[in-house]
C-alpha cells in the first residue's frame, strides 16, 4: 500500500499515522525524518539540506525532492510507504509522479483529512504551558483541573505566542494556498480520498481504511 497522508495543521495526521503504520507495516516517511536520516548518513543532498537548515532557511524543492527520491528507492519502500508532509505543492506533486514512474511504482491513494477552520482554530490555540515546570496542557484534549493553574506544580499556565488565533489562521491560510492545487491534482487522477476529520479518532481511522478499500 503506497499512500500520501494530507491534512491541515491540527487535522490529526500525526494521530492517524501511527495506527496506519501498525496496520500496514510500511515505513512512515516524513520530510523531517528524511532530512535527519540523510544528514546522519552524510549523503550529498543531506549535507546540502543541513547547510540551509543551519542558516535558518527553507530547504529548496530541488533538495527536498532529491532526498525523497533517495528514500523511496530504498528496499523497505518497495512494498509500500506512508508519505507525510510531502508533497506540499503542485510542483512537488509533479516531481513525485516522476520519481514513482522511474521506480515503477504507483500510488494507491491520497488521504486528505478535512476539518473545518472553526474546529481547527480551537485545536491549534488550545495549548497551555506551565511557566514553572514546562508541563503542557490542552484546553480541549487535556485541560488542567483548575483553569490557569498547573496540576503538577501549581505554576501559572500561559499561551505561547505561536499558539494565538492570528498565528493559527496564518498557518491555515498558507497551507490552503499551497495545497488546494495539489488536492485538485490528485482529485483529477482519481486518487483523492476525502476523510471527515471532525469525528472520534477511531471513526476517522475506520473511514480511512474503508476509503483505501
Amino acid at each position: 500500500m503506497k499512500i500520501i497522508l494530507m491534512g491541515g495543521p491540527g487535522a490529526g495526521k500525526g494521530t492517524q499515522a501511527g495506527p496506519l503504520v501498525e496496520k500496514f507495516h510500511f515505513p512512515h516517511i516524513s520530510t523531517g525524518d528524511m532530512f535527519r536520516a540523510a544528514i546522519k548518513d552524510g549523503t550529498a543532498l543531506g549535507l546540502k539540506a543541513k547547510s540551509y537548515m543551519d542558516a535558518g532557511g527553507l530547504v529548496p524543492d530541488e533538495v527536498t525532492i532529491g532526498i525523497v527520491a533517495e528514500r523511496l528507492a530504498q528496499p523497505d519502500c518497495a512494498e509500500g510507504f506512508l508519505l507525510d508532509g510531502f508533497p506540499r505543492t503542485l510542483a512537488q506533486g509533479n516531481a513525485l509522479n516522476e520519481i514513482l514512474d522511474r521506480l515503477g511504482m504507483k500510488l494507491d491513494g491520497v488521504i486528505n483529512i478535512e476539518v473545518a477552520e472553526d474546529v481547527l482554530i480551537p485545536r491549534l490555540t488550545g495549548r497551555r504551558v506551565c511557566r514553572k515546570c514546562g508541563a503542557s496542557y490542552h484546553m480541549i484534549f487535556n485541560p488542567p483541573q483548575q483553569e490557569g493553574v498547573c496540576g503538577q506544580c501549581g505554576g501559572e499556565l500561559y499561551q505561547r505566542s505561536d499558539d494565538t488565533v492570528e498565528t493559527a489562521k496564518n498557518r491555515l491560510n498558507v497551507y490552503n494556498d499551497q495545497t488546494e492545487p495539489l488536492i485538485n491534482f490528485y482529485q483529477q487522477q482519481g486518487l483523492l480520498k476525502r476523510i471527515n476529520g471532525d469525528q472520534p479518532i477511531d471513526k476517522v481511522f475506520a473511514d480511512i481504511l474503508k476509503a483505501l478499500g
